[in-house]
């Protein structure tokens, strides 16, 4: 099933095209559509985090680089996602050390706490403004989560000598949420939460800055492999040495063999009004991002101009729920029940890419042609890092990319026609065990 684009406008969206109306200097750079042919060390699909920052690192180092993008810079998962920066990966580490060992399992947690620090350090650099906060909470909303959260901070502590996360008790979680739903918490300083299109634009606009060139509305529509690999779009040709694949969920027909290792999962988001900055706090005092420890989780924060951001739900079936904004709102009063009052300005939803293991995927398709994809819902920071480590195996250092391509991983079941619809039934265990 091919994937449709999101119509609905986001919020981030909106608050960048308003944001620019008040500074022009603020307003988006239009891009070219790529035109004719044009010859390049490295072409990267996708105008995502992770294909910006392939960009940008391998632009630093001197190479010629093309980026080609179907739409506009940030328009998939990037620029629309939950804006959540969280160390760790999906999968969770006892899974990964059973996969590749515990020293491979412990070289992947070290590498996504080095993705934290590489989006802040990022941020800074290149001044990118897009309104970053410190602090995330996972939170238990009933016993059980409680004994997860403290096996998962002992393995933390005990196993990854990470001792930034630590657990709260239900007091002391009212200084960062108060909502009555909720148990307890396991809070990381060093986890935050950012506006996800503003940065993903500025590392567009920092790899330009680098030397790298970026084309939108330009869908590569194929490539021929070979020693100069020709990626074909609907106007024109690039010719490079290397390729490198981040069109994640939209990938699509480019890479039959990739695709069927990924499912992209509808997520949903939506944004109150504005409510005020005391009313804000007042709900979140320490400003922090939010997310329970359900399979089909709710996560939320507060953005810069004081609205809710709340996300949750997730479709299985590419297929948006009717009445979205409503079903959304009545779970967001569940756990601020005094904001019946509020108004949603704006409802939205997009694709994650996941993988039948919820671990990342990364290799190659031939000694030349690279990918990185499935990152599960904590692409937020670790997209970066992986344009990073992209860049470094380009360049002839591969040794910690090699670490995330030694994860095996295998094509979800049922084929083209039938794959969604035994994952839909699969999840319904999931569904149900949230209840108990």
């Amino acid at each position: 099933m091919r994937l449709s684009y999101p119509p609905a406008p986001s919020y981030y969206a909106a608050s960048v095209a308003s944001s620019a109306t008040l500074a022009a200097d603020a307003a988006p750079r239009h891009r070219e559509t790529l035109r004719g042919e044009h010859s390049v060390d490295v072409a990267v699909l996708g105008g995502g985090i992770a294909g910006c920052s392939v960009a940008l690192h391998l632009a630093q180092r001197g190479y010629r680089v093309a980026l080609l993008e179907a739409r506009v810079v940030g328009f998939g998962a990037s620029g629309r996602s939950g804006g959540q920066t969280i160390f760790g990966l999906a999968a969770s580490q006892k899974a990964l050390a059973a996969e590749i060992g515990r020293d491979d399992a412990r070289r992947l947690f070290d590498m996504s706490i080095e993705a934290l620090d590489l989006t802040q350090s990022l941020i800074g650099r290149y001044a990118i403004d897009c309104d970053y906060r410190a602090n995330h909470v996972h939170v238990a909303v009933k016993a059980r989560h409680l004994g997860e959260l403290a096996d998962w901070a002992r393995e933390l502590h005990e196993d990854y000598g990470y001792s930034s996360a630590r657990l709260v008790d239900r007091d002391e979680l009212q200084a960062h949420v108060r909502s009555e739903r909720y148990l307890g918490g396991l809070i990381d300083p060093r986890s935050g939460h950012l506006h996800p299109l503003k940065f993903t634009q500025g590392m567009a606009g920092a790899a330009e800055t680098a030397g790298a060139q970026i084309f939108e509305n330009s869908q590569v529509l194929r490539y021929e492999d070979g020693p100069e690999v020709i990626v074909h779009t609907a106007h024109g040709t690039v010719r490079c040495a290397h390729l490198v694949l981040c069109g994640n969920a939209y990938l699509g027909s480019v890479a039959p063999t990739l695709a069927r290792r990924i499912l992209g999962v509808g997520t949903y988001i939506i944004a109150t009004e504005p409510l005020g900055e005391d009313r804000v706090r007042a709900l979140l005092p320490s400003n922090a991002a939010i997310a329970d420890i359900n399979w089909i989780l709710d996560y939320f924060r507060s953005s810069a101009d004081h609205r809710l951001l709340f996300g949750g739900r997730v479709s299985y079936s590419a297929m948006q729920p009717p009445r979205l904004a409503e079903s959304m709102r009545r779970r967001m009063l569940r756990i601020f029940p005094t904001l019946g009052d509020a108004k949603v300005a704006y409802s939205w939803g997009g694709y994650l890419d996941i993988t039948m293991s919820r671990a990342p995927n990364f290799g190659r398709l031939a000694p030349n042609v690279f990918y990185a994809q499935g990152f599960s819902g904590h692409g937020m920071s670790l997209t970066s890092l992986a344009g990073k480590l992209l860049a470094e195996a380009i360049a002839g250092t591969a040794e910690r990319f090699d670490v995330f391509a030694r994860i095996p991983h295998r094509d979800f079941p049922g084929g083209r026609l039938l794959r969604r619809p035994s994952l839909v039934m699969a999840m319904l265990y999931y569904r149900l065990r949230d209840l108990l």
